[in-house]
């Protein structure tokens, strides 16, 4: 695969500096208030689930805003979901004409908030679905979803590959610079994951292909594949989701760690998409301990809002975010340009570094004692707490550092950050 390999060092060294970015899940399946997955999990048939369209028309989006909160919040890039597993396209695409022009809407969703960004500073990434659950032509005869939406005809599976290719064209060359393309929707074409971790790939997806066009488009542009395996041939960045790098909590992170850059995807409440029953949104105290904890498994945290049904982000959600941002005026130090310290996160917090500091993240009031084995460095010239500057009590000896923990984490003090100057 030919890439232009300096370029793409570059990008992903700056994609790991960034550390933070925002999630945007919106479409059609947003009007049912129920997920993104709404129409596979109702078995919705294709068309019915197209009369949705006659209805959309989210006069409460505006791009500015969008834009404006992730910046405030210290959001450094922005994934927006282009197209999801429904098929619905939220650009003006040629490629079909199942998309965000034909609906009393009319405008182009992905044009307005990409070209905020670029006006703004903000980059931008495009999350694109590889599985489509209404379009005949997708080889939804071999795969595990969508089975329930009506269709009965079998199309050119070529053809498929064709119209991903025709969209991935239009977002890459009519929509500025764009910093990654997120894809999703692999893991359907393969067999449930084994205890030997081995998968059987129903169709040739033309990844390198695809992944050849998007390097020759946009060189610097990265690509990630949530397919939940080890990185493909082609591909920039890993991500894991809902687990920090390592963690499989949630039964979809079968897949080791490799040496590209890492990123964390969650929810800050329990859905992708707008739900309107689901009020569990994480605290301002989880949201901290997941940015830490991200950061502290090397890794970035793209956090997800799911905005509402008229374009809104919901206001729990702005509180959140600008909460964050707050925090990160005074903590930003120890999260932006920082890589994942010499130990991956542990009961009591997490570890940071940029250059010669080291940044312990406590995140419990326990233990009293922070203990810190086989620590690399032969000497601390410095301890303090990044807060105020106040110097912090150690003890380095025959390579353990033992620290005092200060006890003062709560709700609106969710992280106590120590400096080390390290030697």
């Amino acid at each position: 695969m030919k890439t232009n390999l300096t370029l793409i060092s570059k990008a992903q060294q700056e994609f790991q500096n960034e550390k933070f970015g925002m999630f945007i899940h919106f479409g059609l399946y947003s009007q049912l208030g129920r997920g993104e997955w709404v129409m596979n999990n109702d078995n919705i048939k294709v068309e019915d689930y197209e009369k949705l369209k006659n209805f959309f028309n989210p006069t409460q989006f505006n791009a500015k805003e969008y834009v404006s909160m992730a910046k405030n919040a210290g959001v450094k890039y922005i994934t927006l979901v282009t197209r999801h597993h429904d098929g619905f396209s939220m650009w003006d695409t040629q490629a079909s004409g199942f998309d965000i022009t034909e609906t009393p809407f009319k405008r182009d969703l992905v044009k307005e908030l990409a070209d905020e960004c670029h006006r703004q500073g903000m980059k931008i990434a495009f999350y694109y679905s590889l599985l489509d659950w209404r379009r005949p032509d997708y080889a939804y005869w071999t795969g595990r979803t969508g089975k329930g939406t009506g269709r009965t005809q079998k199309e050119d599976w070529g053809n498929y590959i064709n119209f991903m290719k025709k969209q991935l064209t239009e977002l890459l060359t009519q929509y500025g610079e764009v910093s990654a393309i997120w894809f999703d929707g692999y893991w359907d074409q393969m067999e449930e994951e084994k205890k030997d971790r081995s998968n059987q790939v129903f169709v040739d997806w033309k990844m390198k292909e695809i992944y050849d066009l998007i390097h020759q488009l946009q060189p610097q542009c990265l690509v990630g594949n949530n397919h939940h395996l080890s990185p493909l041939e082609g591909e920039d960045f890993q991500m894991f989701e809902r687990d920090l790098p390592g963690q499989n909590a949630h039964g979809l992170s079968f897949q080791e760690i490799s040496q590209l850059p890492l990123e964390t995807c969650a929810t800050l409440n329990d859905s992708w998409g707008y739900s309107l029953k689901d009020n569990n949104t994480k605290s301002f105290k989880e949201f901290i301990h997941l940015l830490v904890n991200a950061a502290g498994s090397n890794a970035n945290l793209l956090m997800n809002v799911g905005p509402q049904p008229d374009g809104a982000i919901p206001a729990d959600f702005v509180e959140r975010f600008n909460k964050v941002g707050q925090w990160l005026k005074t903590y930003g130090e120890s999260i932006y340009n920082t890589r994942g310290g010499y130990m991956m996160p542990q009961k009591w917090g997490a570890i940071t570094r940029n250059g010669n500091k080291l940044y312990l993240h406590i995140l419990e009031n326990d233990p009293q004692k922070i203990v810190l084995e086989n620590f690399p460095f032969k000497k601390i010239k410095s301890a303090s707490l990044l807060k105020d500057n106040s110097k912090i009590n150690f003890e380095l000896k025959d390579k353990t550092l033992t620290i005092l923990n200060p006890q003062t984490v709560n709700e609106d003090n969710p992280d106590t950050v120590v400096v080390l100057e390290v030697k």
